[in-house]
């Protein structure tokens, strides 16, 4: 007996509401689901199992449509395929088909896109964007990602690999990761052109061959005590909040967006947030006597959330401040940075301390990822102790007699 088909009419398609199959014969089902909506489906029987297909929904295939896609899955069907197989089959080369032409500049917005959100803030994902579209771009940023190869990667990197070298060492490192991410996404197989360790090296020379690494200018710390006292007779929130940096021996962003919620006066300690930290990790500084003079006068003149406030409403100072002070002072070979460098020789040449109690006053990274994972504490008394004798060297001029006048009694509490 004929299987009847084309029961279902386009008036009963659209009266139907009750949930439930409606067959319209040949394997071809109305679905009406709990809420109404509604949607083509296709059962069948493969190798004795029974298999459903889902064609589309209704406002989508309208039911002579459906009956249109029925037909060439039954056609499948009878070619001895199955059409789920075949529907996937078609899926995966419409996707290589289309990776084929799938760019670099598409997989670099892609690229940053995924990773933008563990990165720690915006600025690093505007410099990955800008050196890309800058440097990559105009070279090879239109072409299909399978297709770049080693001499189109050195035809970006080559004209500023001795010019500017710091730039081009990170462009190469981001080249590299999209290109391996690309791979990973199955848009390109050959081999990563811009992978430097037995590949790039053998073609350029290492940066540290090109230019010499340049450290942040530092004052002498010899000469600290008598550069304290001239800052501290500098008026200003810019002057209190260098003096606080050197007392505290913390990064110049460190300072500048330092909130009062950050401070517990009564045990004497900052804590500054992982996501403010170049380590990305929660930092405890222990607080001098000489620095908790600082923090009282800011408190005097307390207007804003940060502690060392800028010119508009609720916001810090710029990033720049430090530099500006330090030419006001007639010191424009010195950075705000360098004076870490200061403390970390001091703390070295003059001090008994060990060097694990100075790295983390620095709030250094622990280069050893097994004594990393094996390291807990903090050195926190240690440190506090360290810090009390940092406030106290640079209240006292050096070669002096080591005594201290009243005012530099009062500063170190």
């Amino acid at each position: 007996m004929a299987r009847v088909t084309n029961r279902l009419t386009a008036m009963t398609v659209q009266k139907l509401k009750e949930p439930g199959r409606y067959a319209d014969g040949g394997g071809l089902y109305l679905q009406v689901g709990p809420t109404g909506g509604k949607s083509w489906l296709f059962r069948y029987t493969r190798q004795g199992k029974a298999r459903e297909m889902g064609l589309g929904a209704v406002n989508v295939l309208s039911l002579a449509d459906a009956r249109e896609v029925a037909t060439s899955v039954r056609q499948v069907l009878a070619a001895g395929l199955d059409p789920l197989e075949a529907r996937e089959e078609r899926r995966r080369t419409q996707e290589a088909e289309a990776s084929k032409g799938m760019t670099f500049a598409q997989c670099a917005a892609a690229y940053i896109a995924a990773h933008k959100p563990g990165w720690r803030n915006e600025k690093h994902a505007a410099q990955w964007s800008a050196t890309i579209k800058t440097y990559v771009e105009p070279v090879f940023g239109t072409l299909p990602v399978r297709a770049i190869d080693l001499d189109k990667v050195l035809k970006v990197l080559e004209p500023i690999w001795h010019q500017k070298p710091e730039t081009a060492t990170r462009l190469r490192g981001r080249i590299e990761a999209v290109l391996d991410w690309a791979a990973v996404r199955g848009y390109r197989s050959s081999e990563n052109p811009a992978r430097w360790r037995g590949h790039l090296d053998k073609l350029l020379p290492p940066r540290s061959k090109v230019q010499r690494v340049r450290h942040h200018p530092a004052l002498p710390y010899e000469e600290i005590s008598v550069f304290m006292a001239e800052l501290r007779q500098k008026e200003g929130v810019a002057a209190r909040a260098l003096e606080f940096a050197i007392l505290t021996a913390s990064r110049t962003s460190e300072v500048l967006n330092a909130r009062w919620t950050e401070f517990d006066f009564d045990l004497g300690v900052w804590c500054i947030p992982g996501e403010r930290m170049k380590a990305g990790k929660d930092h405890r500084v222990p607080l001098s006597g000489a620095a908790k003079v600082v923090l009282g006068q800011m408190a005097e003149i307390r207007c804003s959330a940060f502690v060392f406030p800028g010119q508009k409403r609720d916001s810090p100072l710029s990033n720049m401040v430090f530099l500006q002070l330090l030419k006001r002072l007639g010191r424009p070979d010195l950075t705000a940075h360098g004076f870490r460098s200061s403390f970390r020789d001091w703390a070295a040449e003059r001090t008994a301390f060990s060097r694990d109690v100075a790295e983390m006053a620095l709030a250094h990274s622990i280069g050893d990822k097994v004594e990393a994972a094996y390291r807990r504490g903090d050195l926190f008394d240690k440190r506090r102790e360290l810090m009390e004798a940092w406030a106290s060297f640079c209240a006292v001029p050096e070669g002096g007699t080591g005594k201290m006048s009243s005012d530099d009694a009062r500063l170190i509490g």
